[in-house]
């Protein structure tokens, strides 16, 4: 359902803080009621990202598990990165499966691209489906090895509620990839 409401009015624009990884801005906004608000948001670089739900086989699922800095613990969830410049959504899921798990896919399919805290942020991620996998390794900027974990799709609940698999975009790419084998893409 599209809406016609009318964008508010950037008055002024400014970086207000910066470190190696993140840029903050300030954003003076004048909504079309006329109240003025100011914003912060992180300054996206427009590369977008990409995470993968690969499937070993029609019974299972691949995952990764990796240290989080953010958290400050190993966490269980599906290969993910940056897009690099040159490269679409589709190229870039392949190479994260073989970096992070591997394996390269000979069919990707596009389930959704979404967004993380769009209030805050403006990157934006395409989500994945890998399918018909083969062995096939590339070196990745990970500083260790990721585990590798094999998890049946039959017991899928039991990784919803697994405590290391609870990472947004992993829970929801997984809830989309199910949808996808049940078929329900297909429906309107």
């Amino acid at each position: 359902m599209k809406h016609d409401k009318q964008k508010p009015q950037i008055l002024r624009q400014e970086l207000i803080a910066e470190s190696r990884l993140f840029k903050v801005e300030s954003l003076h906004l004048r909504f079309s009621n006329g109240v003025e608000r100011v914003y912060e948001r992180m300054r996206g670089g427009n590369r977008g990202a990409v995470m993968v739900v690969p499937l070993l086989d029609d019974d299972t699922l691949l995952l990764v598990r990796e240290y989080a800095a953010g958290t400050h613990s190993y966490e269980l969830g599906f290969p993910k990165g940056v897009i690099d410049p040159g490269e679409e959504c589709f190229m870039a899921g392949n190479r994260e499966l073989m970096e992070e798990a591997g394996y390269g896919a000979r069919e990707l399919v596009h389930l959704k691209q979404i967004s993380l805290a769009p209030g805050f942020f403006s990157s934006r991620m395409d989500l994945l489906l890998a399918r018909d996998l083969y062995p096939e390794s590339r070196e990745g900027d990970e500083p260790e090895p990721l585990e590798l974990v094999r998890w049946p799709l039959a017991e899928v609940e039991t990784l919803l509620d697994d405590p290391e698999f609870h990472e947004s975009r992993s829970v929801t790419a997984l809830l989309l990839a199910l949808r996808w084998l049940r078929g329900s893409h297909n429906r309107p």
